[in-house]
């Protein structure tokens, strides 16, 4: 007959996998902070088909879509390190590659992998502004720059929040494939608790209710944030 779940462990590593949130909050917020801009400015060649950047673009978001994120994971895990090993041995540095701590190759994946997404968020965003209203800006002195923080951006940020949650939702989500580059993270310390008594069901369920508080508390930001954002809803008349 089959054991039953041993819940003293499922109540133990529900702690242990919490003490992982902190690094999966780090490298979101980290990779965030890289995503958003890259993803911004990277849309505007898009809706302004800046040549060669425009088309940049265009394959930078199909080979990220068209790729699984662990596989991606794996080529720059994998790579980087040799490239650099290579690259040193050449010109006689001696320095380690293997000891680079893992968060940076993670902060690596998972920007690369959120800007390509973020790129189609802000461009369908700005494409619901409508275009007058920026060159309303432009006739009465404002700058480009100026016309985009005070009148574009709060308005097409109103339509790309929700998307934006989506995809830090996502991103918090993706980093439980950190333990792919030993990142001790919120999946692997629990499967580091399992592996001494093989209770790994019991430390999936702990890593699934983690995730599942994480996320709820993040949406629950982002539509805060929402809320206060829509004062800067443009209404045409």
């Amino acid at each position: 007959m089959a054991e039953g779940l041993n819940y003293t462990f499922l109540f133990d590593t529900f702690f242990i996998a919490l003490s992982g949130v902190p690094i999966a909050l780090f490298v979101t917020i980290v990779s965030m902070l890289i995503a958003l801009p890259l993803g911004f400015l990277l849309a505007l060649t898009r809706i302004n088909q800046v040549p060669v950047l425009n088309r940049f673009s265009q394959v930078y978001v199909s080979f990220v879509r068209g790729t699984p994120i662990i596989i991606q994971i794996f080529i720059v895990y994998a790579s980087i390190p040799l490239i650099l090993s290579s690259l040193f041995e050449k010109y006689n540095m001696n320095i380690n590659v293997y000891d680079v701590n893992p968060i940076w190759y993670a902060f690596i994946v998972f920007s690369f992998s959120t800007t390509a997404i973020l790129i189609e968020v802000f461009r369908s965003a700005l494409n619901t502004v409508n275009k007058g209203q920026l060159e309303a800006a432009q006739s009465i002195g404002l700058s480009n720059f100026q016309a985009y923080r005070r009148i574009v951006i709060p308005q097409a940020l109103v339509v790309a929040l929700p998307n934006i949650c989506t995809a830090t939702v996502n991103l918090i989500k993706a980093t439980s494939l950190g333990y792919a580059m030993s990142l001790p993270e919120i999946t692997l310390k629990a499967k580091v608790a399992a592996n001494v008594g093989y209770n790994y069901v019991e430390a999936y369920i702990d890593i699934f209710l983690v995730y599942i508080i994480l996320c709820s508390v993040v949406e629950y930001g982002f539509k805060l944030y929402e809320k206060r954002l829509r004062k800067y809803k443009y209404i045409a008349a």
